[in-house]
Order: C-alpha cells, then structure tokens, then sequence
C-alpha cells in the first residue's frame, strides 16, 4: 500500500504540486515575522510557492502573501524572500 503524497498549492500560479517540490513561507503570529520554512515544521500559518522568479514576482505584485497571511507585507520581506531563494532582482 503506497503512501499519499500531500499536495499543496502555489499562492501565486494556482498549480497543485507535491509538498516537497514547494517553498513554504510562514507568518509567525508570536514575533510577527515573515521567514522561509526549510523543513517545513516552523509554527505558524505558511502558504506554499513554486521555486521559480516568475512565480515570486507574480504574488509580489498581486501581494499573495498579504492576502494568506492576512497582513500587510512590505517590499523589504519580498525582497529577503526573493535572497533566501536565490532570485536576485535584475
């Protein structure tokens, strides 16, 4: 009997994907801070993304993030986000 993979979903494009194949990004309540989840054990409410630029600068621009995390978002955590992946604006 195989195991159920479970899948989640990219706030900016919409696809379904596996778990593992996603970045998760996490809303901490407690100390108010936005953070890259690596093992994706950290508390708080996390929303899902794909591990691309142009999904990165889709919700930044639709501001994904302020809607799931239900706070406003600056610029600067996009930015720190956009460095912790690995996406260097050009």
């Amino acid at each position: 009997m195989s195991k159920k993979t479970p899948m989640r979903k990219c706030v900016a494009c919409g696809a379904r994907r596996p778990k593992n194949e996603l970045i998760r990004v996490v809303y901490n309540k407690s100390n108010k801070q936005v953070c890259l989840d690596k093992d994706g054990k950290a508390p708080g409410r996390g929303a899902y993304i794909c591990p691309d630029q142009d999904c990165l600068l889709k919700a930044r621009k639709a501001n994904k993030f302020s809607r799931a995390f239900k706070i406003s978002i600056s610029d600067e955590i996009y930015n720190h986000l956009m460095e912790e992946i690995g996406i260097m604006d050009d």
